[in-house]
């Protein structure tokens, strides 16, 4: 078995991501194995999945000693996806290649990303002016949504090995816009365990399981991702939510289809965009305060 450095290397960093965000695993390490490495679309899909079922819990350990967790999402969540990640590999064998069904998907979920970047960037907005939603660690969950939302991301799991974090994270910020974004993320990453476990079994049962991919990814993985998890459960939200719609934004574009060099001179220019924003924010956050300072206070006579 020929062990590969490089594929290594390039799981490492996006488990930093996944890690650090809750998201991305499926939605990057896939496509970087069919697009960089020359793997095959399903022994891609199914080793990125064994590889995350070691990985996932990782992450989500960190997040539990932390406390940055809300279990009750996670056990209705898991209610939904366990059973529907089994039965999406199922699906995916009997529709054979499945290529109609996946760009239909892909499209789809590329669509709900970016909605989900955009609302990220309002609510940051809406934080700052102090009209949005405060954040809360405490909320009321909604049993039979969140059940949906977990049957419906185990099924697109199971077919395609993405959604465990990106798609479910997606519904998640909708149902509930107020859960602090460490928890956000720490929620998302234990309730994949139980998920990509699942799908994880059924591919080795019925996929393309190949072990050498796996090994790579695992090597690479297992450091990225506990790395990610410190930072994100110790970071504040203001830390976490502009690194997460910049992974939205970076999935969603490669579900369209958006050509690698084209890809990368976005980000570029996404990561430069918000760095000026962030500067010019900053410097009137501090340049008012300064201003009434300096205004006289005049006493009424």
């Amino acid at each position: 078995m020929d062990f590969d450095w490089t594929m290594a290397l390039g799981s490492f960093l996006v488990a930093i991501v996944v890690g650090l965000t809750g998201m991305g695993g499926g939605a990057l390490m896939t496509p970087m194995l069919v697009t960089f490495f020359g793997v095959s679309p399903l022994a891609a899909v199914s080793s990125d999945l064994v590889a995350a079922a070691v990985m996932k819990p990782v992450g989500s350990a960190v997040h539990y000693r932390q406390g940055t967790i809300n279990m009750r999402l996670v056990a209705w969540l898991c209610v939904g996806s366990v059973p529907a990640a089994f039965s999406g590999v199922l699906v995916a064998r009997a529709l054979g290649d499945g290529q109609e069904v996946q760009h239909f998907i892909e499209i789809a979920m590329g669509a709900a990303l970016l909605m989900a970047a955009a609302g990220l960037v309002v609510k940051g907005i809406l934080a700052r002016r102090g009209d949005g939603p405060g954040e809360s660690s405490e909320v009321t969950v909604r049993p039979v949504p969140t059940v949906l939302v977990g049957a419906v991301g185990g099924l697109i799991v199971g077919i395609t090995s993405v959604g465990s974090g990106s798609l479910i994270i997606v519904a998640l910020l909708a149902l509930y816009p107020t859960l602090k974004a460490n928890q956000l993320v720490g929620t998302d990453l234990l309730q994949a365990v139980p998920l990509v476990m699942s799908a994880a079994l059924g591919h080795v049962l019925f996929g393309d399981f190949r072990m050498e991919v796996t090994a790579a990814l695992l090597v690479g993985s297992v450091p990225g991702v506990y790395l990610g998890s410190r930072i994100s459960s110790r970071a504040r939200s203001g830390l976490i939510r502009p690194a997460l719609a910049f992974v939205l934004v970076a999935s969603s574009l490669k579900m369209f289809g958006v050509p690698l060099e084209a890809l990368a001179w976005v980000l570029v220019g996404l990561a430069a965009a918000s760095v000026v924003t962030w500067r010019v924010l900053r410097r009137r956050s501090t340049v008012v305060p300064h201003a009434e300072a300096r205004e006289p206070v005049r006493s009424g006579r």
